[in-house]
């Protein structure tokens, strides 16, 4: 199994990617997103998903682990194949698919190449209530959190959609407080909440 390719980008082409490992070349799968971080002939290192199927052995690479678990929170709603997630991801940043899921903003989602109403709407769906139901076992992080916070209604959803995304993203409670401390929830959109955790996390690795 593949976790992660580090070595040269060689070749990039629309939502490919070759990356030369110890003169073995790997076509890989990418968003444009994605795509939008690498350079030919530097060095890259991408996060790998395999899908494996009769007649194919694929590989899609990811910048970020964010990304590669959002892809494969999306493969796994029904309908939802590869060639769909990898539009969803190459039009909008991870944070902003969370954002769109926990909002049932569809539009953000439809605005992908290939993705209409209905698939849109069984994604947020299923995974809206998957994101709140792990969010709700690991419980919220409590007032020491160091983030600020209003203590009215909405700020506790916007607290509670963050830990929703980090924590469907695979971050354990304890990550997910250490990801909020610093940050003025009260003064960030969602989507800007989200891709500050997400750069605190980044930085305490």
């Amino acid at each position: 199994m593949f976790y992660h390719l580090n070595g040269v980008v060689t070749e990039l082409e629309p939502n490919l990617a070759v990356i030369d490992c110890g003169g073995v070349g790997f076509a890989v799968t990418v968003t444009a997103v994605t795509q939008g971080r690498l350079k030919r002939g530097e060095r890259a290192k991408l996060f790998i998903c395999e899908q494996v199927r009769e007649d194919a052995f694929e590989l899609y690479g990811f910048a970020t682990a964010e990304e590669k678990r959002c892809f494969e929170m999306l493969i796994s709603v029904s309908g939802v194949g590869p060639k769909a997630a990898v539009s969803i991801l190459s039009a909008n940043t991870t944070e902003r698919v969370c954002m769109a899921i926990m909002s049932d903003d569809e539009r953000v989602l439809t605005a992908a190449a290939g993705v209409g109403k209905r698939l849109a709407q069984r994604i947020i769906l299923e995974l809206k209530d998957k994101m709140q139901k792990q969010a709700a076992d690991i419980s919220l992080p409590g007032p020491g959190i160091g983030a600020a916070v209003p203590a009215d209604g909405a700020g506790q959803t916007k607290l509670a959609d963050v830990v929703s995304a980090l924590t469907v993203l695979g971050y354990s409670r304890a990550e997910c407080t250490a990801a909020l401390k610093g940050l003025d929830l009260e003064a960030l959109s969602l989507e800007d909440a989200i891709r500050a955790a997400l750069r605190n996390i980044s930085t305490r690795a």
